[in-house]
Formats: C-alpha cells, structure tokens, sequence
C-alpha cells in the first residue's frame, strides 16, 4: 500500500521530499534513491497513483528490481493528473535518467510529454496503461492481457448466475484503454452465451465508476435505483467492486447481486475469501515491475524488444482465496 507521511515531522518530511525530488504528492518507499549509489544509472517512473494498491505495487517491484541491477529508479506518483505526470518527466529529463517508465494518466495527452524524452534521447516505456499514437516512440509496452481478462470476468459471471441468468450492469473507467478492453472481452463471451443460452445475461447499464471505491459505491447505488431486480456487477477493479459491495450492503442486496472484481489485490482477495465478491481475474503486476526493468536493461544492450508484452489473467475464485496462504 501506499505509505503515509503525514504522521512524520514537518523537517522529515521536507527532507524526503527533497531526496526523491517530488513534483507530486506521494513517492513510493522502495525508491532507491533513498541511500545507494548516486552515481548509478537512474530510472524516473511516474505511475497514474500510487493510491491504488495495484500501482503501488508496480512501483515497489521496479525499485527493487532496478537495485539488484545496479540502477536507481524514482518512483513517483502522478495523482491522475497529466500536468503532474508532466512535470515528473521534465524532472527526469533534467536529471538525465536512463529511461522513463510511465502508466499514462490520459493516453492521448501524455504524446506530447513522451515527445520531450524522445527528443532527449531517453527511452521511454509504459506499463498497464499504453500510448499508442502514431508519432511518439515507445520502446515497449509492458501489461496485462486485459482483454483475455475480461472474457474471464465474464465467464465468472456466467458461472455465478447460472440457468437463471439475469440482469448486470458495468462499472467502468472509461478512459483507461486497459480498462476498455476488460469490458470489450466482457460483452463479447457475455454475447456469445446469449447466443446458445436459453437463460439470457442483459447488461442493462454501464457506468462510470472511477475506478475507485468512492466513485464506485456512487455508481452501484444509482444502478441499484435504476435496477432493483439486478443479479450481478462485473466491476473493472477491486477498488470499484469493494465500493458497489457497500451500496449492495447498505441497501441490503448483497445476497442478491453478484460482484464480479478485477486485480487480485491483497483486499480484493480477502473479500472473495470472504464471499463479497464471487471471483477475480487476477493481474501480476509484480511481475509487470519485473519484467519492465528487465526490458529496459535488455534495451540498453541493443537487444531488439517486442512493441508490446501481455500477461494472461488468471481467475481467483473463493476456493482459491481459502488456499492462499498470505490471507488470514
């Protein structure tokens, strides 16, 4: 999770701040600059927030990763804002890093920001969130394959609902492309049991749910005023789907209506142990910080890289959670 300095002096905390050259709010723990060799090769990653405990992650695995190699990345947090994100890239071009890491705020306003680097000569690379316009140069993609998992997701609900079927609706993040392609794979196996199923799934609403448990819970309880005979929610991430947990809960639903998840975090995990939430297509994004540094020390040796890297999803179901061990 993202680690809180409020508590801290007001000098502690002007110090941190000076070390890890914040632009933003919130840098992640694991940033190596924070000891070590100053002199060694430096990675600046701005992530979209490290609220979001799936980011989080991301950056703590690149840190870790970059030290063994002998780099020190700068791992920040761009609080869903593009001009902070901004602002941590013309940071790191000043301070000549070796690469930039980026999880774009907004894909299409973040061109060009990434044009800045690539005229620096910095290799730029992105992880969960691609940029693909045409006239930038992104050295590789690093993500999970979002639409595979969104087919998961809805096989889970297929499953959960059964020979009755019924009525869903969606809580989307609209502007994340990774969130667009989960519910593009979603529709998709939803429409192809329809078309053999006698028992139907509607989707009857899709809502911007934020992608965050506030948003989220919003959502659900406008869903649930639209829809009272709903049967399921397919939510694009855990935060979301915790959030419609609560409006089922508040409006004592929750034994009705089927959640649907999406990440795999520690909370998300804990409430399919739980039954908040029926099932998960799990993301790996310590594998995603791995794999990016991995990527960029091959990109420094001249190897020639894939445009993109996907990993598959994988579906957490409650049997699952009651066999994981770093659950309670």
């Amino acid at each position: 999770m993202i680690r809180l300095i409020a508590n801290l002096g007001t000098a502690t905390v002007l110090t941190l701040w000076l070390i890890v050259g914040v632009a933003g709010c919130n840098s992640s723990s694991q940033n190596s600059e924070n000891g070590g060799d100053s002199d060694a090769p430096k990675i600046g990653v701005s992530l979209l927030t490290l609220k979001n405990p799936f980011f989080d992650v991301i950056g703590n695995n690149i840190a870790s990763e970059a030290e063994k190699h002998g780099y020190q990345a700068i791992v920040q947090s761009a609080e869903e804002d593009i001009q902070i994100q901004g602002n941590h890239v013309k940071d790191f071009i000043v301070q000549g890093v070796s690469a930039i890491v980026l999880s774009p705020c907004e894909s299409e306003a973040i061109g060009p920001i990434i044009k800045e680097a690539n005229d620096a000569g910095i290799p730029v690379f992105t992880v969960d969130i691609p940029c693909r316009l045409p006239d930038v140069k992104i050295a590789c993609q690093i993500a999970s394959d979002n639409f595979q998992g969104g087919k998961e997701a809805a096989k889970a609900m297929i499953e959960a609902l059964g020979e009755d079927g019924g009525k869903v609706g969606i809580l989307h993040f609209v502007q994340a492309e990774s969130c667009q392609l989960r519910v593009k794979g979603f529709r998709e196996v939803i429409q192809q049991h329809n078309a053999a199923a006698a028992a139907k799934i509607e989707i009857v609403a899709e809502l911007e749910g934020g992608g965050d448990r506030d948003r989220g819970n919003a959502a659900a309880q406008d869903l649930l005023q639209a829809h009272p005979d709903l049967a399921g929610i397919f939510c694009i991430n855990d935060p979301s789907a915790l959030g419609a947990y609560a409006a089922l809960e508040k409006a004592n639903l929750q034994d009705q209506v089927v959640l649907i998840g999406f990440d795999g975090m520690p909370e998300g995990k804990q409430a399919i142990k739980d039954g908040k939430i029926y099932a998960d297509p799990v993301q790996f994004p310590d594998q995603m910080g791995v794999r990016i540094v991995d990527a960029i020390i091959k990109h420094s040796k001249g190897e020639e890289l894939p445009a993109e890297i996907l990993i598959p999803c994988e579906l957490y179901r409650q049997e699952d959670a009651q066999n994981d061990p770093s659950l309670r």
